[in-house]
This record gives structure tokens, C-alpha cells and sequence, in this order.
């Protein structure tokens, strides 16, 4: 406060004139500080700020997150408070929850929670901040670990869960794991593993090295957070694998594997070839190239040395014009691979061996058993429709042809072979019965018959799997007569069947159906002499009987 006083000459009285003007002090530094009350295991954050004078007011609180005023912060549920001493000074207090949204997600066990004070000063509302870290450590975040294993062909790979679950998201060498690589690992999973197979030759495995017999590779997995991409856990695998990259065969023929190793990512293995440029592969896809030469080709060298002689040669990229395009970067190696085999120019080796005198020749065991035959009559000469039981008796008239197929059952031996040694017709079912007539003698054609039987072959086809199991033939309808008049009865069709070695035809019915035909038939039955032919049709009834004769050599059934 200013004050004027004067007086007005020749007067005694005196005039007061008060000026009131704000008046400031310089400023006293009086920097805030900081306290972290924090207890980790109590989950929250704890942190003072102070001291201020009475004329400092807490505004707003700044979270990583954004800017929360302070009734904002307590409608969080955090605790703000603010705390007034004797002296007229204060501080403030914020609670904070480790488990709150304005906290970044856990790294590890570290929890960091950045905060800065937004104050005024009264009573011009002077604004100013004051930033503080507050930062604690737990223990309560067990992360995922990784293991693996390989045997001759697989690598084998064994995820544990943290106490976190599986809320991560894996990479398997370049590629993140999907459904269908899952599928193709043969990926399992409970409640804490999961678990992965994958080839050392699968696509997302890199090589790294490669000897004449085997291949080093290698499998990448990564483990990771997505949201702030955080590394989890990660595994570098890698393990020899055997494979016989050279093969040296004794006949002169090398055959040799070249493998794209990591070195040379931007390799195309077709474009490889040996010293003589025009032996290319002869297989090939992205990762492989075969090789397979003579070793006096392709540009093979050999050199003698010792009791050894050596066949050399090489793979590599020669093409200036593939090179340009296989190559994107300058600096990429080329791709070489030496191939050496060695053989022996002289040498002795000393075979043993002893034998045992044979008491006896080997001799085949007698065995026992049944072989199923079966005669059926087809519709027609196709033979692939056949009369069924509900057919029986078939009308047919005279001179009508009839066919005849007998078949071998249940049996797929190649070796073995069906005869028809004999066939006859008679009236009676007894096949010992007369009047008789013969169709089949001694396994040709009756000679006597003006209708000779007629012998048909056999094909493979979808039903017929072995031919010589199956004999057809055909004949023409006929008749018995008697006293010169036609016997209206059913027929009856018996035959005599043999089964053959193929392999032994000593046998004379086993020589084949009618090999030696002896052109006079010398029938088992005798032949009736007034048979006749009349136009008119008779009743054939199924002859389904048969009678097999049996040999030293043969195998026998009825």
C-alpha cells in the first residue's frame, strides 16, 4: 500500500491519498518430491507427492493411458487423497491397483505404472505438472518353456503353459502355426502342453550343413505376445539327420543329393548341374536336386593312388544366364558340392562255405482235403446267363444246341488244371444206368456222334480269374429211341472229371483235353444201336453229379 499526504498552503489541515499495489516476493524453489510407498504383495501401487504450499491444488493425474481428472480417477476406484500439515503445507496421495487398466500388461515380473501430477496455484490457477514412475517386481508370472527332441527323422517338440495359459501365439521356423500345419505336425494339446512332430525335410525346417551321409537341420519356434509383441520363449533346434547323399553303386553308377542349405536362400535346385553342364537333374523341386551319372560321364575325373581309385566331379551353378536371376544379392556365396567315390583296384576275397550229404531226396508230404467241382447249363453260348435250380427241367428240341460249363471251385491255384475225361447221357439218374451215350471219350469229342461235341474256350475276363479251372462244350439235342419209337423222357448229363498238376503231365488224362485223340472211341459205356433222331423236343434235367478218378499223380475228389 502506497500513501500520499500533502498540505495545502496557509491551511492546516492534511489530505491522506492511500494507493493499494500487489506486490510479489521472489520466488523460494520449492520442487516437489516423490515417495513409493508401494508393497508388491498387496498388489497396488502407493505414491506420495509433495510438499506443496496452501495455494497448490491437485488438477489431474496423466496414465500411460490418457488424462483422468481426479474425480475421474476416484470414480476408477483409486484412491486420491490430500494431506494438510501444522505448517500450512500439504501432500497428496494416489493408490493405485496393479491390476488396473491404466497399467501396461506385465512384462515378466515387472510392473511399471508412469504417472504425472497436473497442479494449479491459486488464486490465478497457474498450471503446472510434476511427473513421477513408480515401478515394483513380482514374482507371480511363470512364463512358457520350450523342449525338444529329435530322432532319425523327426523333430519332436514339448510346450509347458505358464500360469498365464496359452494365450500366445507360436511361429514355426517363418510361419505362424495355423490349423493346417497343426494338422500336418500332428499337433496335441491338454490343459498345460502342447505338443508338435515335425519332419527334418518339412518346409519350415532350414538346413544348414550336409556330408556324405547325413544333413544337419534345424527347427526355429517362437513364443510370443501379440498384443505388445513380447518374445515368450524361443527354440533352436538342430540335430544330423542321416542321409546318404552319395551313393557309389559297383556297377559304376553314382547317385548323389544336393540340399539348399540356409547359406544360399535364393538358390533354385533345377538349375543346378554337374561339370558337364548338360547333366541336369534328374529330379528336382525347391529344396532338392537328384543326380544320378555313369562315372565315365558327366565330366567325372578319376585319379589312382595307393590300392585306390577315386571318381570325382561336382555340382554347382555355372550358367552366367541362371545366375543373374537365382542370385538377388551380389554377396550370396555360390553353391558348390564336391563328389568323390572310391573303389578298390585289386582285391581278394575269401569266401566259406559247407554243405551236408542228403540221406534222402525231398519228397512231398501226402495231404488230405476236398476240391469242390461243379457243372451248370448256360442260356446260350455266351456263357454269362446259366439255368437255376427253379429252371430244371429245361425243354429243348432236337438239334437245339446245349452248353455245358464245368468249373473248379474255390480255388486260385494257377498250377492246377480241370479235365473232362468222360461224359455220357442216360435216362435214368443213376450214372450206371442204360441205355447210355457218350459226349466226351477219353477227354475228346465222341467220333461217333454225326454231332460231334463241340469244345469252346475259355477267356479271363471278370468273372473267370483262372481259365484252366473252367472247361465248356457243347451238344445238340437229342433222343432216345426204342423199338423205333421216341422216348419222351428227361436226360440226365453225367460227367468224369480229373484235376492235374500242370507241372507233372505224366498221366495220361492229365496231358490236356483231347491232346492225343485216339480217333476210335473205346467208350466206358455202350453205346445203344437204335438211337435216333426225331424232330421233336424233349425234357433235360440237370446232371450236377460227377465222379473224379483218381491217379497216382493227381489230386482226387467226388
Amino acid at each position: 500500500m502506497l500513501e500520499v499526504l500533502w498540505r495545502i498552503d496557509n491551511s492546516q489541515e492534511d489530505t491522506r491519498y492511500k494507493v493499494l499495489f500487489p506486490i510479489t516476493t521472489p520466488l523460494m524453489p520449492r520442487p516437489p518430491h516423490s515417495q513409493d510407498h508401494t508393497v508388491p504383495e498387496e498388489r497396488v501401487f502407493s505414491v506420495h507427492v509433495g510438499t506443496f504450499l496452501h495455494d497448490v491444488e491437485l488438477r489431474n493425474i496423466t496414465f500411460s493411458t490418457g488424462v483422468l481428472t481426479v474425480e475421474e480417477s476416484r470414480a476408477r476406484g483409486f484412491t486420491v487423497q490430500e494431506h494438510g500439515f501444522p505448517n500450512g503445507t500439504k501432500t497428496f496421495s494416489l493408490q493405485v491397483p496393479i491390476d488396473a487398466a491404466v497399467n501396461p500388461e506385465p512384462l515378466v515380473t515387472t510392473y511399471f505404472l508412469p504417472l504425472v501430477f497436473g497442479f494449479i496455484i491459486l488464486p490465478e490457477e497457474t498450471p503446472f505438472a510434476h511427473p513421477v514412475d513408480v515401478e515394483t517386481s513380482l514374482q507371480d508370472v511363470v512364463l512358457p518353456t520350450v523342449t525338444g527332441t529329435c530322432d532319425q527323422n523327426q523333430f519332436y517338440i514339448s510346450v509347458m503353459y505358464g500360469n498365464q495359459g496359452n494365450n500366445f501365439q507360436t511361429m514355426v521356423g517363418p510361419r505362424q502355426l495355423s490349423p493346417e500345419m497343426a494338422n500336418a505336425y500332428n499337433f496335441q494339446e491338454n490343459a498345460t502342453h502342447f505338443g508338435l512332430i515335425v519332419p527334418y525335410n518339412a518346409i519350415d525346417t532350414a538346413f544348414e550343413l550336409i556330408t556324405s551321409d547325413s544333413v544337419k537341420a534345424r527347427l526355429d519356434l517362437l513364443l510370443y505376445e501379440p498384443n505388445n509383441n513380447w518374445v515368450l520363449a524361443d527354440l533352436y533346434l538342430a540335430c544330423n539327420f542321416p542321409l546318404t547323399t552319395t551313393a557309389c553303386y559297383p556297377n559304376g553308377t553314382i547317385a548323389v543329393w544336393a540340399v539348399k542349405v540356409e547359406s544360399v536362400p535364393n538358390l533354385i535346385p533345377s538349375w543346378l548341374t554337374l561339370k558337364d553342364q548338360s547333366c541336369k537333374p534328374v529330379f528336382s523341386d525347391d529344396r532338392f536336386a537328384y543326380f544320378s551319372f555313369s562315372a565315365d560321364s558327366c565330366g567325372t575325373t578319376r585319379t589312382f593312388f595307393d590300392n585306390y581309385m577315386m571318381y570325382e566331379n561336382e555340382i554347382g551353378l555355372y550358367s552366367n544366364d541362371h545366375k543373374g536371376a537365382a542370385y538377388t544379392s551380389p554377396i550370396d556365396p555360390d553353391y558348390r558340392q564336391t563328389i568323390s567315390c572310391y573303389y578298390v583296384v585289386n582285391d581278394t576275397q575269401t569266401i566259406s562255405f559247407s554243405y551236408k550229404p542228403r540221406s534222402s531226396e525231398p519228397t512231398a508230404e501226402i495231404g488230405s482235403g476236398q476240391l469242390m467241382v461243379q457243372m451248370r447249363l448256360a442260356q446260350d453260348a455266351s456263357y454269362e446267363l446259366f439255368y437255376q435250380a427253379e429252371d430244371y427241367p429245361v425243354v429243348k428240341y432236337l438239334r437245339q444246341p446245349l452248353y455245358f460249363e464245368v468249373e473248379l471251385m474255390q480255388s486260385t491255384d494257377p498250377q492246377l488244371e480241370l479235365i473232362l475225361e468222360n461224359c455220357w447221357a442216360t435216362l435214368q439218374e443213376d450214372r450206371t444206368s442204360l441205355p447210355s451215350w457218350d459226349i466226351i471219350v477219353d477227354s475228346c469229342q465222341n467220333h461217333d456222334d454225326s454231332y460231334a461235341t463241340i469244345f469252346h474256350s475259355v477267356m479271363s475276363d471278370t468273372r473267370v480269374a483262372v481259365p484252366s479251372h473252367i472247361k465248356r462244350f457243347s451238344i445238340k439235342m437229342f433222343t432216345f429211341t426204342k423199338d423205333e419209337e421216341v422216348l419222351k423222357d428227361e436226360i440226365y448229363v453225367h460227367c468224369d472229371a480229373v484235376i492235374c498238376d500242370t507241372n507233372n503231365q505224366a498221366d495220361g488224362a492229365c496231358r490236356g483235353q483231347c491232346v492225343n485223340p485216339t480217333g476210335m472211341s473205346n467208350s466206358r459205356h455202350q453205346r445203344i444201336k437204335e438211337l435216333h433222331c426225331r424232330n421233336s423236343f424233349m425234357d433235360l434235367e440237370k446232371g450236377k453229379r460227377f465222379h473224379l478218378s483218381s491217379s497216382a499223380q493227381d489230386y482226387v475228389a467226388t
